[in-house]
């Protein structure tokens, strides 16, 4: 068998494994629920989850089927309602869906054709299929949709419906609070990385100033810190439009707090707990996480900063794949997967440490920068505009780094995602970063 060979069967299986991962994960968060749990909306913010099971199916059939394969449409007529430009989250309850049953044959229906397609395309002669990009490009986006889902099950009111084992325990972190980024250029984004996003590309160059960067997440203890010192009623920490939407919603507290006489309870996935002090801080907006790095003296990352600091290895003076390197995630490297649903305590997966020596980058929760969701210099929307170019401006904050909720196949370390400021329901947490002269 000659390389080309051996190469398309390695693609083959790796799109295999990919897509089935993700559609086990599907049946997984579609199936631990009743129907009526199934269609109800549990949040305006999401959709019901039989919507997000026939609209991956939808996407499926629609690139895999039509774009690659050509053949005609399986449900023409559902194509709209599956749109999600066309409609809008909080409207599509009462959109004419399929149900449970119908959405889950109609799904494994496309999926058992499109492993039959994957069987037989040659992965090149098109953007599309050249190193199985398509394929990557529908089992991420199944995986960023099983993601929805699992925040909609945290938003779910009700007895526990998931579970999962917790991150190991790991000694209380002792190491260096933050870590000496050098300035001077580097390699941002990807040119080579083959399931890259069209957001992620090109790789060029960038210059960044020496800084200094958190060499861990904001912890649930240090953001309590913030909340007891009053940071929630104090505008001196807040942009005009952060203390006006604290305002407005009457925040006092990460999404999920509660005070309970002296201590602090959350609600994680149906379960009441105390805050654990050592893990990650999770459900904060982007201008909560602001406003801590101000009270705390610093600042957000700048989505530049970011990357070197996940990135950039002095020693070969080049950007890798992923903080510990250019090899794929490992349970040793990161937590992500769903493998556990919640962050590891800070300092955890000692072997997934950049060369600089900051951890978790990748993986426990997503990590809010500075940075508006812009395009990279030569930019080229593929295979749509409306997965990235839709959204560029200065209404979306850029997060890098995924969360406990991420699969591997959606995570690198050029992987951008994007949300609105006020948002909070997300997995998301940050760290924060000053100037070295500051």
């Amino acid at each position: 068998m000659t390389d080309l060979a051996l190469d398309a069967e390695a693609l083959r299986g790796r799109a295999v494994a990919s897509l089935v991962t993700a559609r086990d994960r599907t049946t997984l968060l579609t199936g631990c629920v009743d129907e009526p749990d199934l269609t109800a909306q549990h949040s305006p913010l999401m959709s019901p989850l039989v919507w997000d099971l026939a609209h991956i199916g939808n996407q499926e059939e629609q690139w895999l089927l039509r774009a690659v394969a050509g053949q005609e449409a399986i449900r023409p007529e559902i194509d709209s309602l599956y749109d999600a430009f066309e409609h809008p989250r909080a409207e599509r309850p009462k959109l004419p869906l399929l149900p449970p049953d119908e959405a889950r044959r109609y799904a494994a229906d496309v999926r058992g054709r499109a492993l039959d397609v994957l069987e037989s395309t040659a992965f090149r002669g098109t953007r599309l299929t050249e190193a199985g990009f398509v394929f990557g490009m529908i089992a991420q986006h199944e995986q960023q949709h099983d993601e929805t889902m699992l925040i909609t099950h945290q938003l779910r009111k009700g007895p526990q419906a998931l579970t999962a084992p917790d991150p190991d325990p790991v000694p209380l972190f002792t190491g260096p609070s933050e870590v000496l980024v050098p300035g001077g250029p580097f390699t941002m984004g990807t040119s080579a990385e083959p399931w890259a996003l069209d957001n992620e590309r090109p790789a060029h160059r960038r210059e960044v100033p020496p800084f200094f960067i958190d060499t861990t997440p904001v912890t649930n203890a240090a953001y309590q810190a913030f909340v007891e010192d009053g940071g929630y009623d104090d505008p001196r920490w807040w942009t005009a439009r952060g203390w006006a939407h604290v305002r407005r919603n009457s925040l006092t507290a990460p999404l999920f707090w509660r005070r309970d006489g002296r201590q602090w309870l959350r609600r994680r996935f149906g379960v009441t707990e105390v805050v654990p002090p050592d893990e990650p801080v999770l459900h904060v907006c982007w201008y909560e996480a602001d406003a801590y790095a101000r009270w705390a003296g610093r600042r957000l990352p700048t989505e530049a900063e970011w990357e070197k600091a996940a990135r950039y290895d002095p020693a070969g003076d080049r950007s890798t794949r992923y903080p510990w390197g250019d090899a794929d995630p490992g349970p040793e490297h990161a937590n992500l997967g769903q493998r556990h649903l919640r962050p590891a305590p800070a300092g955890s997966y000692p072997a997934g440490e950049s060369p600089l020596g900051v951890r978790q980058l990748i993986g426990d929760v997503w990590e809010w920068t500075a940075s508006d969701f812009l395009p990279y210099p030569g930019f080229r929307a593929f295979p749509y505009k409306e997965y990235s170019e839709v959204f560029f401006g200065p209404g979306y904050k850029v997060l890098r780094g995924g969360s406990f909720a991420v699969d591997p196949v959606a995570c690198r370390g050029t992987f951008r995602n994007w949300d609105l400021p006020v948002r909070r329901q997300i997995f998301s947490g940050f760290r924060t970063a000053r100037s070295e002269d500051a």
